[in-house]
């Protein structure tokens, strides 16, 4: 199977279907179609996304009040996102050039690691805000004991170390292999045996997605559901708090994020749990092969595009983001005076119109 690059089977035989030993048809009409369209979008996501998510580092950075604990994790998720987009152009440029990898072993084995790395880490950062998000309106007196700034940056740094320790099997195995019947050198996990490439797919799927993808819809379960009795509990006393409309807003901005990685990541590793059970011979034949090839390629793409949306989600969504990229861009600028003394409804007004013109515009 050809590799994508998130995937991290090996680099096997793509016409010679092994499970029956039959030479499955010719597609090199689809395949080309695969080099010329996947690079394009993968160059379009790196390009909006690093926009994005650079803007969202710029903001959390020079906002001179404090974040939020949710903010701590969604700034780490856009630290994560932008190290996977800064790697995928020369994903980009490898599928372009057929999968003949031209750029060395160290970036090979760098860059693999890296994307790996952000798959682990926006997980499980995800994981955290979720469960932050749980104590707050499941278990309040719980949460309010626990949660501090340096509790909230201590676990952000567990969850990169956790991350890079994950990575680092991407990292050892992964190598330029010269493949003589394609006569292509290949950026491919080498393993020494097959049963380490089932094992590393297994503990990739379970523990970065599986387990993870349980936690956090468990979780958001949890809180919707506390939000629905709260707010029948308002209405029945009729009674409403500043504070309790800022935690909901703030939470219906990480619902969404939470919703939509979890579109984008499951066909992911729906197909790599495929790929798994083809490996093994559970599933055979041309049509398996086929679609696991193509599937990968597309289904990687998408996962891809999750790093882009976050931003857009934060600016139309985010309320209170726009406070803040409101506030620390009135610093650079002569209406800086004007917007400090107009309210924020009113400024989010003139965001909002800013966004809509620079959208005519283009």
């Amino acid at each position: 199977m050809t590799e994508s690059p998130l995937l991290s089977a090996p680099f096997p035989n793509q016409s010679e279907n092994k499970s029956n030993s039959t030479v499955c048809p010719d597609l090199d009409n689809w395949w080309e179609i695969v080099y010329y369209l996947v690079p394009k979008c993968i160059d379009t996501i790196c390009v909006i996304g690093m926009l994005g998510n650079l803007f969202i580092l710029f903001v959390y950075s020079l906002y001179k009040g404090p974040l939020k604990i949710a903010e701590i994790y969604l700034g780490n998720l856009a630290a994560a996102d932008l190290i996977f987009l800064i790697c995928l152009p020369f994903w980009a440029e490898n599928i372009r050039n057929k999968y003949n990898w031209p750029f060395g072993n160290f970036l090979c084995r760098s860059a693999s690691a890296s994307i790996r790395l952000n798959m682990y880490t926006s997980i499980y950062l995800l994981v955290a805000v979720s469960l932050d998000r749980y104590l707050t309106f499941v278990h309040t007196l719980t949460h309010r004991r626990i949660r501090s700034k340096a509790t909230t940056k201590g676990i952000c740094l567990l969850i990169w170390i956790f991350g890079i320790l994950l990575s680092i099997p991407i990292f050892m195995f992964r190598t330029v292999k010269h493949f003589p019947e394609w006569n292509i050198s290949a950026c491919v996990l080498d393993f020494p045996t097959p049963f380490w490439g089932t094992a590393e797919r297994l503990v990739f799927t379970i523990v970065g997605f599986a387990l993870p993808s349980t936690a956090i819809v468990f979780f958001n379960f949890c809180t919707i559901r506390s939000l629905q009795e709260h707010t029948r509990e308002q209405r029945a006393f009729r009674t409403k708090s500043c504070k309790d409309h800022r935690d909901t807003k703030a939470t219906r901005l990480i619902f969404l994020v939470v919703l939509m990685f979890l579109l984008c990541w499951t066909p992911h590793h729906l197909v790599t749990f495929l790929d798994i059970l083809f490996q093994m011979e559970v599933i055979k034949g041309c049509f398996w092969e086929d679609f696991l090839n193509f599937g990968e390629q597309f289904s990687s793409t998408l996962a891809i595009t999750n790093s882009c949306i976050n931003p857009i989600i934060y600016v139309f969504a985010g309320k209170y983001f726009r406070q803040k990229a409101l506030e620390v861009f009135s610093q650079f600028f002569c209406c800086g005076y004007f917007l400090s003394h107009v309210s924020f409804q009113e400024k989010s007004s003139y965001f909002s119109l800013f966004l809509v013109k620079s959208s005519s515009s283009s």
